[in-house]
């Protein structure tokens, strides 16, 4: 049995500019095993950004980058020549491969932008850029785990091993954890609002929970949307990557 670990809000890094802010979690800082990511998860952001603002064309290299928004709507940009409009139903994975830029504005209809931004790490460099959407029906899936992303079997494809799944569960709904998709695996997860029970551990908004492959169930105390990162953490990954790579390496 894996060893659990509550990650809580004091062990995220906060950084504000303006009408943008976000929250970092490095989810690999808590175990001390040298490596700022685990497995193939990298890095999360979890942002707040005001309706106008615009976040310049800015580069990104060896990166799997999954924009999961759950309120406001965005312009996105790149060098790839997209220029599409990202939502709580239209959500957006870029490979950042050997070279890449994006822009994103804000826009002003959407309201308040909030929502995840997900650094995952490829399984090798120099990929080819490469840029994926996908239009879900609903924002939310209700008391079931909706595939988001993943090497195969999901609407968007990482090139990495790698797992993400999402639920809405309502107040008293239990749940269990989903199939294990690999023998070892580390799972994050991760609450983006309410409160959930996962055995001994409570987790509120902007908390997670490190565990491995157990058969667990999570209970919603109010109504609770979660977030399942799952990776597997023999696959080859590249750590080099701008924003998903090792940080402790660079100090």
């Amino acid at each position: 049995m894996a060893e659990f670990i509550k990650i809580d809000q004091t062990r995220k890094r906060g950084h504000k500019t303006g009408g943008f802010g976000i929250e970092i979690l490095w989810p690999g800082l808590v175990q001390n095993k040298g490596d700022s990511g685990i497995g193939a998860i990298g890095r999360i952001d979890h942002a707040a950004v005001t309706p106008g603002t615009v976040i310049p064309m800015h580069p990104h290299k060896d990166d799997e980058i999954l924009t999961y928004l759950r309120s406001g709507r965005v312009r996105h940009l790149d060098t790839e020549g997209h220029s599409e409009e990202i939502s709580a139903t239209r959500l957006m994975l870029m490979g950042a491969g050997h070279t890449f830029q994006h822009e994103e504005q804000v826009l002003a209809q959407g309201g308040t932008l909030e929502g995840l931004q997900i650094f995952m790490r490829p399984h090798s460099p120099d990929l080819e850029p490469r840029v994926q959407f996908h239009d879900f029906d609903r924002a939310f899936s209700t008391n079931r785990w909706r595939p988001i992303a993943g090497p195969e079997a999901a609407p968007l494809t990482v090139r990495s091993a790698v797992w993400i799944q999402d639920t809405r569960l309502e107040a008293d709904t239990q749940l269990a954890l989903p199939d294990a998709q690999a023998e070892d695996i580390t799972r994050l997860i991760y609450v983006f609002a309410g409160q959930i029970r996962i055995g001994d551990f409570t987790l509120s908004s902007g908390e997670s929970l490190l565990v491995g492959s157990e058969q667990l169930s999570l209970k919603a105390e109010q109504q609770s949307d979660i977030v399942l990162f799952t990776t597997d953490t023999t696959a080859p990954i590249f750590k080099g990557g701008m924003f998903s790579g090792n940080i402790l390496a660079r100090a």
